[in-house]
């Protein structure tokens, strides 16, 4: 089985990178500076314990990169291009059949939105919780800090159960260094990670200074979607089984830096223009008016992060306070 990963920055470099390294076969779709990075140079991928640098198939398109029987597409975008990936793979015919519907399609994305997207053209998907603390800033390179594992990742059936792609893709990344295990419920673990997600936009605004309000904001946007996923009936990971299942790996310094912030922050450093807030604090808004559960917090750092893309906004240049006082 070869891997494909489409969008090879911090989680899916880092994922891509050490499947290589494991003896998987891996092809890569990273655009621009970064692709063009790769493709001169190679995959840098930088740890706590090692440097490696691979020499990768990429190119900026799956198009242009070629799909064939056998392959997983592996999908490590921010929620926002997701629509954009799967136009690309309905698109694509193999042995006569779209992408889509030939290939088992692997969401390794924040967020539980991705899922339904991509049910609504394939039939063969597969959420994956990430826990990979993993940093892009630079083309060509990617950092993961986690160790002695590299992260845990978990694996399923985005409708429910377990299969062999779910099984297969477990033991390779256990092989490739990761914690890779299979569940029944995945996505009870994709909601999990989300609780803790929703506050991604709470550092990406107001940085690491007030940390006391900066832990206010955080819990009340977590208890807006604790509300939202009891009122909706959805089944969400406890926090016990979940601390328990990623214990033994944390993020460490590489090169002597430590992680300046999580996936929200680096898209603002990196200038992107666009986050993926509305995919995750907007999912805990969109459950809250579809179940009458009020979501003033969540609500409040989509306005924010709004106005800061739009201001040309450093990450880091809100005030924790300034969030507290403004709500209701």
């Amino acid at each position: 089985m070869r891997y494909v990963v489409v969008g090879a920055g911090a989680v899916g470099g880092v994922i891509g990178g050490l499947l290589a390294d494991a003896g998987r076969e891996v092809a890569l779709v990273a655009r621009g500076a970064h692709g063009e990075a790769i493709e001169r140079d190679g995959l840098v991928v930088r740890r706590p314990d090692r440097e490696l640098r691979l020499r990768l198939p990429v190119a900026p398109t799956l198009q242009a990169l070629g799909l064939r029987e056998g392959d997983a597409v592996l999908v490590a975008v921010k929620s926002q291009q997701t629509a954009g990936v799967l136009e690309q793979l309905g698109a694509l015919a193999i042995g006569g059949r779209r992408a889509t519907d030939a290939l088992p399609l692997l969401l390794a994305q924040n967020g539980v939105a991705n899922e339904d997207a991509a049910l609504r053209i394939a039939g063969d998907v597969h959420g994956v919780c990430v826990n990979l603390p993993a940093t892009h800033l630079e083309p060509g390179v990617v950092v993961g800090e986690g160790a002695p594992v590299a992260g845990v990742l978990t694996v399923g059936r985005a409708a429910g159960g377990v299969d062999d792609v779910d099984r297969r893709v477990a033991d390779d990344l256990t092989a490739a260094g990761f914690r890779g295990r299979a569940d029944e419920d995945v996505m009870a673990w994709k909601r999990a990670k989300l609780l803790r997600n929703v506050g991604n936009a709470v550092e990406a605004l107001c940085g690491h200074g007030d940390e006391d309000g900066a832990a206010r904001l955080d819990a009340l946007v977590r208890a807006e979607a604790e509300a939202c996923f009891a009122a909706a009936g959805l089944a969400v990971v406890d926090d016990e089984r979940y601390a328990a299942d990623i214990a033994g790996y944390s993020a460490q310094a590489v090169g002597g830096r430590g992680r300046a912030g999580g996936s929200t922050w680096q898209s603002l450093a990196r200038g992107q223009g666009r986050v993926e807030t509305d995919w995750l604090n907007g999912e805990i808004a969109r459950l809250g008016r579809l179940h009458g559960v009020p979501t003033p917090a969540n609500v409040l750092l989509q306005r924010e992060m709004w106005r800061l893309l739009q201001e040309g906004g450093e990450p880091g240049s809100r005030r924790a306070a300034d969030l507290l006082a403004a709500l209701p």
